[in-house]
């Protein structure tokens, strides 16, 4: 299927060839309480979506720790774009659990925040302010935000706001994305709605996808390929590749396949946690 063209300054075609993100044997340990992750090898290529999932403190969010540069492995090393990774990295974006949007600032200025803040957006911000601020109203119209761009916070619903933090994450056009538990505080139907947001961000751009998730659902339908991770430390255990068809439709979260993947994924961490 031929692949949607891509926006003026959007990333260039994923490269099949080499692996984007790769882990080589990885170990992070926080304290002299032992290591938080242990052991992790994998690869992620250009334009991958992935998802991990596992039992609670399993190092789900050390991972895009490590991924994005916030820690350094204890052990092992990390390499994005074929460099390794000795710092914060200014291709990637983030969005979290809550959307940790600034109160004082309208739904526009925050999603331009990044650009004020990060080279080498920060140096031309006010020269070319009228620019970003079209980029910004272009992913507010993508997500079902236009005419909320002065809207602060408060005025905003849970799901509006989730909403506004992704398109805050991806403002800067990064390579690398990284969501943890980005949709977890809300409700199921507005959880659903933003699954089909993000998927259709993802099809028109192909930014390369970390998503960190206790919702198997939302890891079936959302990504390529779901990473069980083991109990503390944690460790990759299984990697489930996701053959369903894309694009996605809700509906398919209603076939035999979708709820086949589900199942086997709950098994197996209900056995996890067991253990």
């Amino acid at each position: 299927m031929a692949q949607p063209a891509r926006q003026p300054g959007a990333a260039a075609a994923p490269d099949q060839a080499r692996p984007f993100v790769v882990f080589d044997s990885v170990s992070l340990a926080y304290d002299e309480s032992g290591n938080a992750i242990e052991d992790i090898s994998l690869s992620i290529h250009e334009g991958e979506f992935v998802a991990f999932v596992g039992p609670s403190g399993c190092g789900k969010s050390t991972f895009m720790k490590l991924c994005t540069g916030l820690r350094p492995p204890t052990r092992g090393t990390v390499e994005v774009d074929g460099k390794p990774v000795k710092g914060p990295l200014k291709i990637s974006g983030m969005a979290f659990q809550n959307a940790t949007l600034l109160p004082w600032r309208t739904t526009l200025d925050n999603v331009l925040l990044p650009l004020e803040i990060v080279e080498p957006y920060r140096r031309r911000f006010r020269r070319d302010r009228a620019q970003f601020v079209e980029q910004a109203m272009a992913l507010l119209r993508t997500v079902g935000l236009e005419g909320y761009e002065h809207q602060y916070p408060w005025q905003l619903s849970g799901g509006m706001q989730q909403r506004a933090s992704i398109c805050r994450a991806l403002i800067h056009e990064p390579r690398l994305l990284m969501l943890d538990e980005p949709f977890a505080s809300l409700d199921a139907f507005t959880r659903e709605e933003l699954w089909c947001v993000l998927r259709d961000l993802w099809e028109s751009q192909r930014f390369t996808v970390v998503l960190v998730t206790h919702d198997l659902r939302e890891a079936v339908f959302l990504a390529d390929t779901v990473y069980v991770m083991s109990k503390r430390p944690g460790r990759i255990l299984d990697e489930h590749a996701i053959g369903l068809d894309r694009p996605r439709s809700l509906e398919v979260t209603y076939s035999e396949p979708f709820t086949n993947l589900v199942h086997s994924l709950r098994s197996q961490i209900g056995e996890i946690r067991g253990q």
